[in-house]
């Protein structure tokens, strides 16, 4: 069974106090291209939109006590930087009490070459603004560029519901368990918009009845909110989540993974020795913007499921990685990774081809999406390994980047 490594000192505080900083992720469409249009994000926000989900984000930021830095990660076509970027400084500057640093394209160009460098033979954009698992990669780079020992991450899509959030988001962080496990990643959770932290237990159609959590999700959800404050966890909501330095200077998120790389996280920190814990006194309010067409984010489902197993079928037959099995992820998410998998596409597919208004997009899938997302799946199995491999080090060459950081400050 793999041990977690040693950490540099640089990563370990000598003093009490925790130094964290707020990383959002922001989604922006061009000018001439709809918010809403299929793509490879949940969600874009639009140049023209009177109501920008980033600026009720901030906005619920302004009440909270001792606010660290943040770090937005604008992401949007590279032809449209420009008018992004004057947009979201407009958003940051109606908000002069919170200490606001931005990353557009320009300063994520000028990271990816310092991690090319520290990391020669790695793996392609592993840190960028383009790829869920790539973009929250730059909010770590980012966050070591500047010493930050704490990354708390939040999506421009939440909603802050109370002054003592980063009270909250710190607590146990980097302390231990009972048992002495040390607790360097936890999760919080989210209310939805009608004040549930539960998924929506409607009657399942056809069309949702094999491609729904929601059962499962409960269930471990349910017996994790009567718990005790802090317990491990099987569930990372990535807009609610807290990483120390001493875990996110070691695992990546994976820049191979379609969707879902909050999750994915808590396989890889459990494939290198970490846990995720949960913290049922920690939450958001989640408030997204409805999605107009399914298919596109339903393939991407599919190919980060069937990616996620073969992943782990890799990882789980290499001698220096602790195993991570679907028993050991139920009730919740161990189905999604186990033998039922094909089963659940392939229904899920042909119903909605069959029932759904989205036709085309769903026969294509059925037709070709399985066997294209089972062939991605073999080819990058190991990707993220490799990319596992360099980690460490393009972390202990960001840290404390004077020339990097001065660059970030000035952006």
């Amino acid at each position: 069974m793999r041990r977690q490594g040693a950490v540099p000192q640089r990563f370990l505080r000598r003093d009490t106090a925790m130094d964290a900083a707020i990383v959002i992720p922001t989604y922006w469409a061009e000018r001439h291209t709809s918010a809403h249009a299929p793509g490879a994000y949940d969600h874009s926000t639009s140049l023209t939109s009177d109501t920008p989900e980033l600026e009720r984000c901030l906005s619920s930021l302004d009440q909270v006590r001792h606010v660290p830095r943040v770090i937005l990660l604008v992401v949007c076509p590279p032809s449209a930087t420009v008018e992004v970027a004057r947009r979201v400084h407009q958003i940051a500057d109606a908000h002069p009490a919170l200490n606001i640093t931005m990353v557009t394209n320009v300063e994520a160009a000028r990271v990816a070459d310092r991690v090319a460098e520290l990391a020669p033979h790695g793996t392609g954009e592993c840190v960028s603004l383009r790829g869920y698992g790539a973009i929250r990669n730059m909010g770590l780079a980012a966050a070591a560029i500047f010493g930050h020992d704490a990354v708390v991450f939040v999506d421009d899509d939440e909603v802050i519901l109370s002054p003592d959030f980063m009270d909250r988001a710190l607590y146990a962080l980097g302390q231990q368990t009972r048992q002495g496990l040390p607790i360097l990643a936890k999760s919080g959770f989210f209310y939805d918009e009608s004040g549930s932290p539960f998924a929506a237990e409607t009657k399942a159609d056809l069309c949702h009845r094999w491609w729904t959590k929601r059962p499962e999700f409960n269930k471990w959800m349910k017996r994790a909110m009567a718990g005790t404050r802090i317990s491990r966890s099987n569930y990372v909501c990535g807009g609610c989540f807290a990483v120390h330095a001493r875990a996110y200077a070691r695992v990546a998120f994976d820049p191979f993974i379609t969707r879902g790389e909050d999750l994915d996280y808590l396989f890889n920190l459990r494939l290198y020795g970490y846990d995720v814990w949960f913290d049922n006194e920690w939450a958001v309010r989640h408030l997204p913007p409805k999605v107009e067409q399914r298919a596109p984010r339903f393939m991407q489902d599919v190919y980060r499921w069937y990616y996620e197993r073969a992943k782990l079928a890799y990882a789980n037959s290499q001698n220096d990685l602790n195993p991570v099995t679907a028993a050991s992820l139920m009730p919740y998410p161990g189905l999604w990774i186990s033998d039922e998998l094909d089963a659940r596409v392939s229904k899920t597919a042909f119903a909605r081809f069959m029932l759904s208004g989205e036709r085309a997009g769903y026969g294509r899938i059925w037709r070709h999406g399985r066997e294209e997302a089972q062939r991605y799946a073999r080819d990058y199995a190991g990707a993220y390994f490799k990319l596992q491999s360099f980690w460490p080090s393009i972390i202990d060459g960001l840290w404390r980047h004077a020339e990097l950081a001065q660059l970030l400050e000035v952006a």
